[in-house]
């Protein structure tokens, strides 16, 4: 059973609600509503970034492609390395 770091009644309370979003539109309208513009943004970078160090591109080519400093590719890595599996989860069922 996973442990969160982060999990407590209303972060439960927060994922729910992303869980009953049903369609695109209730998740642009949710998000836009819940976070800034740059937090959306910067969130949709850190996906990108994972997809593509997923293809196993290069850094140079994902910060072209994606404007994402160094830095957060180097954080993403790290996640996708050693973290909790969910960039790893979520990219397999988007495969799919």
């Amino acid at each position: 059973m996973y442990e969160s770091k982060i999990k407590d009644s209303f972060v439960d309370d927060l994922f729910r609600a992303i869980l009953a979003l049903e369609t695109e539109e209730d998740c642009y309208r949710f998000f836009e509503d819940i976070c800034t513009i740059k937090e959306i943004q910067s969130i949709s970078q850190r996906l990108a970034v994972a997809k593509l160090l997923k293809e196993k591109k290069t850094y140079t080519e994902i910060e072209k492609q994606t404007g994402a400093s160094t830095a957060t590719i180097s954080r993403v890595n790290r996640c996708l390395i050693y973290g909790a599996d969910g960039y790893q989860r979520i990219l397999k069922r988007l495969e799919e």
